[in-house]
């Protein structure tokens, strides 16, 4: 409920946690002033449910520790107290002024202050530099609420100032206008732009993080965005060579960048499908050829994809998992057969059971970012494809060793020596299975070994 109130202070009425609640009413209570702060009191007035509450106060660290039970050094050095309620934990900050910064990440130094304008200049972007109580109400010194209504990325002051402070907000100011559907600020954008060099000096753990928010959000075509303003160009270059290469072909209407974008708005808000359309065709710009007749070729083309998309994903630190199951995706996004029950099986065998519903979706996102030419017979043959692989697992036919009626020890109690021609004895049981799924019974695999 909005209440009318100053220039710089709005009276409203928003729904603080019982805890966060508890926290900044016993600072108050002790003659300090304390507030919700940041993306918690933005995502409030967005009404969408915060991923946690910050704090912020002019008490001191040490004054912070003295008014609760327990409590843990968070990031003392940096004002940062965590404050404990039964298993929840609430980050406590005081007021501060960064020093100078040295490495485009870290202030060399901080300093105190009982000032919360001060503190709240010092942050990222309008729309997160606004702080709440309910004694006080909206403390809004930068325009954020009315940027929130603008749906306007804008940083708070100078734009090149607060980049050069953190070369990271360059990354999170795009990934805030995908996540949230909004657009940037022309002198922000100006910003984002000269100073995109600056993002060499950020690890690549955090790079991750922001485009995995970015791609796994309703906009990921917003990689766009980040291209123009020679983003990209920085941590993922393979980008910037896909959106120079062009596909004359009748299969494709979109560059190998734009075709890339589409793709990802056709899958779903999944980080280890949004990758997949994100690095499927990344092989593209170096194996393209043209015959004759002026149409491009990409040959092997997947095979090259999934070899950068393993540089890629290793460059930025990805955990094993997914790099496994994105390369594997990648490698196989282009895999075509003829809509059979043997064909689908052998893919499933190929594929994997886990990855095999990925793939599908893999498939169909990348046919949907192509031209309309022959769309319909290859949408056609995915939807039979599909309702096989439902068949065959409705059945549960085996496509795989796990289910296979005989395992090593098996083969072993009916005289075989143990070795590698076990292994290679049940690869050629699964093939004979994979063929006739009605073959899988002890019975008649035994009765085939003769």
């Amino acid at each position: 409920m909005w209440i009318s109130g100053g220039k710089n202070v709005e009276y409203l009425e928003l729904q603080l946690p019982e805890n966060v609640q508890k926290i900044i009413t016993t600072l108050q209570m002790y003659g300090y002033e304390a507030y919700a702060v940041g993306g918690c009191v933005r995502d409030s007035l967005l009404n969408r449910t915060p991923g946690d509450w910050d704090i912020t106060t002019s008490a001191m660290p040490g004054e912070t520790k003295s008014l609760f039970d327990k409590t843990f050094d968070t990031g003392i050095e940096h004002g940062t107290v965590t404050v404990v309620f039964g298993r929840e934990g609430y980050e406590v900050t005081t007021y501060r002024i960064d020093g100078e910064y040295t490495d485009s990440r870290h202030p060399r130094e901080v300093t105190f202050t009982r000032s919360l304008k001060e503190d709240l200049l010092r942050r990222d972007f309008t729309i997160n530099a606004m702080a709440y109580n309910d004694k006080d109400g909206l403390i809004d010194i930068f325009g954020g609420k009315e940027d929130l209504q603008r749906k306007c990325i804008r940083c708070v002051g100078n734009a090149k100032e607060r980049f050069s402070e953190d070369a990271l907000r360059i990354l999170r100011g795009v990934r805030f206008a995908a996540q949230l559907g909004f657009d940037i600020s022309e002198d922000t954008k100006e910003g984002m732009r000269e100073l995109a060099p600056t993002l060499r000096n950020i690890s690549a753990e955090r790079i991750q993080v922001e485009l995995v928010k970015m791609l796994t959000s309703d906009r990921p075509e917003l990689l766009k965005m980040a291209w123009e303003l020679k983003i990209t160009q920085i941590f993922l270059p393979e980008f910037d060579r896909m959106m120079e290469t062009i596909q004359e072909t009748p299969h494709h209407m979109y560059n190998v960048g734009e075709h890339t974008l589409h793709a990802m708005k056709n899958v779903r808000a999944d980080k280890i499908l949004r990758l997949t359309m994100l690095l499927h065709d990344t092989g593209k710009p170096a194996l393209k050829t043209m015959d004759a007749n002026g149409v491009a070729h990409f040959k092997k083309h997947a095979a090259e994809s999934e070899k950068i998309a393993g540089r890629v994903l290793k460059r930025l630190k990805f955990d094993n998992d997914t790099l496994r199951k994105v390369t594997k995706l990648v490698k196989y996004h282009d895999y075509r057969m003829e809509a059979t029950e043997k064909n689908v099986r052998r893919a499933m065998n190929i594929i994997g059971e886990e990855l095999f519903p990925y793939y599908m979706e893999v498939r169909r996102a990348d046919v949907l970012a192509q031209s309309l030419y022959k769309r319909e017979e290859k949408i056609q043959n995915l939807d039979e494809i599909e309702e096989l692989y439902r068949k065959i697992v409705a059945l549960g036919q085996c496509v795989s060793l796990k289910t296979l009626a005989v395992n090593g020890s098996d083969l072993i109690a009916a005289g075989m020596k143990p070795g590698k021609k076990i292994g290679e004895k049940l690869e050629e049981l699964l093939e004979l299975v994979i063929d006739d799924p009605d073959m899988n019974t002890k019975e008649k695999l035994f009765q085939y070994l003769g």
